[in-house]
């Protein structure tokens, strides 16, 4: 697996936290790709946070000023929101949407 997509702990205080185990917290991993004094970033933040804590699924945060590669992937879409390393959104995150790509059994 790429070291991009590997689940880590946070390592600095205040970074995101994964959320407690629950139904779908096996299942997905969400990250938002994002850097600091993004206001878009820190509107989908709010959202990433409110729906994968009201599902319990984990979320992991990633600052494109600290990684080349999601640099030069993502500079100009952030902040962006990968479901299972696989792009989901970018700029606005709708929170149904995103809680619908969480709970789809589906897919």
């Amino acid at each position: 697996m790429s070291p991009l997509f590997r689940r880590k702990s946070p390592q600095t205080p205040g970074a995101p936290q994964p959320a407690q185990s629950h139904e779908h917290s096996e299942n997905h991993l969400v990250t938002l790709i994002r850097k600091p004094g993004c206001h878009l970033c820190d509107d989908a933040q709010l959202v990433v946070e409110k729906v994968c804590a009201d599902l319990g699924v984990p979320w992991e945060g990633k600052d494109i000023t600290q990684d080349r590669q999601l640099h030069d992937e993502y500079w100009e879409q952030i902040p962006v929101v990968l479901v299972d390393g696989r792009q989901h959104t970018f700029w606005r995150v709708n929170e149904e949407r995103l809680r619908k790509a969480l709970t789809d059994e589906s897919k």
